[in-house]
C-alpha cells in the first residue's frame, strides 16, 4: 500500500512537469510574432528555418506588398504588414494569409501629406502589433488605426504629421489591455497607452528631454512585470503600467534607436550616439599636413578648391550610411572671408571642434537591474561594452551571451555574466546595417542592408553557416515563426522554409 501510494505521489509530481513540456512544446510549434522583434521584442524565434535559402531556393512563396520598411507581424494564421503608395497619397494596413501569402484584406488610410526623413525612412516603417483580435498600425503621417482580424475598423487616434530629421519609425506593442506607443519628434514628445479595446485614453506622459535633430527614438517599448521599459531620447525609463508614474530613469548618451532586450534581471541596451567612440571622430591633419598635401600653388594658405573632405564625424570605410557624416565647412574655417585659410584659423578651427566633441559622452551596451528606482547613476549599472555598438539594430540573447552588429557587418559577442567580450566576427555582410539579428535554436539570422543574410552559429566560437543574398536592399527585421522566415525586401515579402509538406 505504501508503495502504491509512494507511485501516485511521484505521479503526481511528475505532472507539473508533463504540462510544463507540453506547454513548452505547443509554445514552440505554434508561436506569434505579435510586434516588432516578437515576443516583447526579444528577437527569439520559433522552428528552426533553412540555413540556406534565395529566390530559388526554399522558398515557400512571394508577394508584393508595395513601398515600406515594416517588419511582419504574425499572430495565428495572419501576417500583418504596413505600406504607402506616394501617388495616391494613401497608407496601407494589410492582411495576409501565413501559410500561402494570399490577400485576405487591405486597407487604406488617405492623407494630406507624408512624414519626412533620413534618406532610408519610409512613411511605412513602423511595425504593426497585434493580440490576435485586432490589428493596431501607428504611421508618423497619421497616428494610431485599430482593425479587427476581418479588416474593420475599431478605432483610430489622429495625430499631427510628425516632424523630424530621421523619421518616425516607432512602433507600438499591445501589453495586456492597453496599447503602448512612445512617440518622439518636434511637434510632440510622450508616452501613451490606450485601451485597445475602445483608443480610449489611460494615461499619457509627456517627455521632459529636449527633442534634438539627432534623435531617432525608434525603439519598441518592452516589458517587465508591471512596468514598460522605453529606450527614449538620452536615455532609458521605466513606468508603471497601471499608471504611467516612473519607475526609474537612467540618463545616458543615446539617440534612442534600437530596442532594449531583457535578460534575467537587467535590462540590456545599446545606447549609441553619432561621436560615442573613437571610430566615429576622425582625426584632423596639422596645417603643415594640409599644405604639404593640398596647396597646389604653393602660397602657403589653403584655398576653396585646395580645401580636402574632413568629417567632424564620419563612420569609418565599409560602415556607410546614406548621409555618412557632417564635414567640416570651408566658410566656417575661413573666419577672416578671405577665401583661403591661414594657421591660425585652422588652429581656432580644430579647437572649436574638439570643444563641439567634448559635449558627448561615450556610448555603449548598458546593463540596468529591473529592480532599480528613481534617478539612476553610472554606479548602479553595468557597461558592458563601448566598442562596436550598434547603430540601429537592436541586440539579441540566448540567456548566456548578447550579439550585436554594426554597420560593415561586424558581429560581437559578450558574455553576460562577466561583460567579457568573447569575439568580433565579420559576418559577410557589408555596408548599413537597418535589420536586427534574429535567433532560432541555435542559430542567428543576421541581415545587412544590401540584402545578404548571413546565418551565424551561437556561443562562443560562431560560424558563418550560410550567406543568402537576396539580391536587393532589405531594411525591414525579418520574422521567424515555425520555422519559417519572412523577409520583405525593397520590392516584396518572401517567406522561406523548408520545403516539405506543413
Amino acid at each position: 500500500m505504501i508503495k502504491k501510494q509512494s507511485k501516485l505521489i511521484a505521479f503526481f509530481r511528475f505532472i507539473p512537469l508533463l504540462v510544463c513540456a507540453v506547454c513548452s512544446l505547443i509554445q514552440e510549434c505554434h508561436a506569434d510574432w505579435p510586434q516588432f522583434r516578437g515576443l516583447n521584442s526579444a528577437g527569439i524565434g520559433s522552428g528552426l528555418p533553412p540555413v540556406e535559402f534565395s529566390a530559388d531556393q526554399n522558398r515557400l512563396w512571394k508577394v508584393d506588398v508595395g513601398a515600406g520598411h515594416s517588419s511582419p507581424c504574425i499572430v495565428g494564421p495572419h501576417l500583418f504588414v504596413t505600406s504607402y503608395d506616394e501617388p495616391k497619397k494613401t497608407l496601407e494596413v494589410i492582411c495576409l494569409e501565413k501559410t500561402s501569402g494570399k490577400l485576405v484584406w487591405k486597407n487604406e488610410i488617405q492623407v494630406k501629406q507624408f512624414e519626412k526623413g533620413h534618406p532610408s525612412f519610409n512613411p511605412a516603417s513602423s511595425t504593426p502589433t497585434s493580440d490576435g483580435e485586432r490589428v493596431v498600425a501607428y504611421f508618423g503621417s497619421y497616428g494610431l488605426v485599430c482593425y479587427d482580424v476581418t479588416g474593420k475598423l475599431v478605432w483610430e487616434i489622429k495625430m499631427p504629421v510628425t516632424k523630424s530629421f530621421g523619421g518616425n519609425a516607432t512602433s507600438p506593442a499591445i501589453v495586456g489591455d492597453r496599447v503602448i506607443l512612445y512617440r518622439g519628434n518636434y511637434v510632440d514628445h510622450f508616452l501613451l497607452a490606450v485601451n485597445k479595446r475602445t483608443g480610449e485614453e489611460d494615461w499619457r506622459v509627456a517627455q521632459e528631454e529636449e527633442f534634438t535633430g539627432e534623435m531617432a527614438c525608434t525603439a519598441c517599448p518592452i516589458v517587465a512585470g508591471d512596468q514598460v521599459i522605453i529606450h527614449s531620447a538620452r536615455s532609458i525609463q521605466a513606468y508603471q503600467l497601471k499608471n504611467g508614474s516612473k519607475a526609474w530613469e537612467m540618463k545616458c548618451a543615446t539617440t534612442g534607436t534600437s530596442t532594449p532586450v531583457l535578460v534575467g534581471e537587467e535590462v540590456l541596451v545599446a545606447a549609441w550616439n553619432k561621436m560615442g567612440e573613437p571610430s566615429l571622430r576622425p582625426e584632423f591633419p596639422s596645417f603643415d599636413k594640409l599644405l604639404v598635401e593640398h596647396d597646389r600653388n604653393d602660397d602657403g594658405f589653403i584655398n576653396r578648391g585646395e580645401f580636402p573632405e574632413l568629417w567632424i564625424f564620419h563612420r569609418p570605410e565599409g560602415m556607410e550610411a546614406p548621409m555618412n557624416g557632417a564635414k567640416i565647412r570651408f566658410d566656417r574655417a575661413d573666419q577672416n572671408k578671405d577665401s583661403k585659410l591661414s594657421a591660425n584659423e585652422w588652429s581656432r578651427q580644430l579647437k572649436g571642434i574638439e570643444k563641439f566633441r567634448e559635449n558627448y559622452q561615450t556610448h555603449g551596451i548598458l546593463a540596468i537591474p529591473l529592480k532599480s528606482e528613481g534617478m539612476l547613476g553610472v554606479d548602479q549599472i553595468r557597461t558592458l561594452e563601448t566598442q562596436g555598438i550598434s547603430e540601429v539594430p537592436s541586440p539579441v540573447s540566448d540567456g548566456k551571451y548578447l550579439y550585436f552588429v554594426k554597420n560593415g557587418g561586424v558581429l560581437s559577442g559578450l558574455e553576460i555574466a562577466t561583460g567579457k567580450r568573447v569575439y568580433r566576427k565579420r559576418t559577410g555582410g557589408k555596408g548599413t546595417h537597418y535589420a536586427s539579428p534574429l535567433i532560432a535554436g541555435d542559430r542567428i539570422y543576421c541581415t545587412a542592408g544590401d540584402g545578404k543574410i548571413s546565418v551565424i552559429s551561437t556561443g562562443a566560437n560562431p560560424e558563418v553557416l550560410a550567406i543568402n543574398d537576396l539580391e536587393e536592399d532589405v531594411f525591414a527585421t525579418p520574422a521567424i515563426v515555425d520555422g519559417v522566415i519572412y523577409v520583405r525586401t525593397h520590392s516584396a515579402l518572401f517567406a522561406f522554409g523548408e520545403e516539405v509538406e506543413r
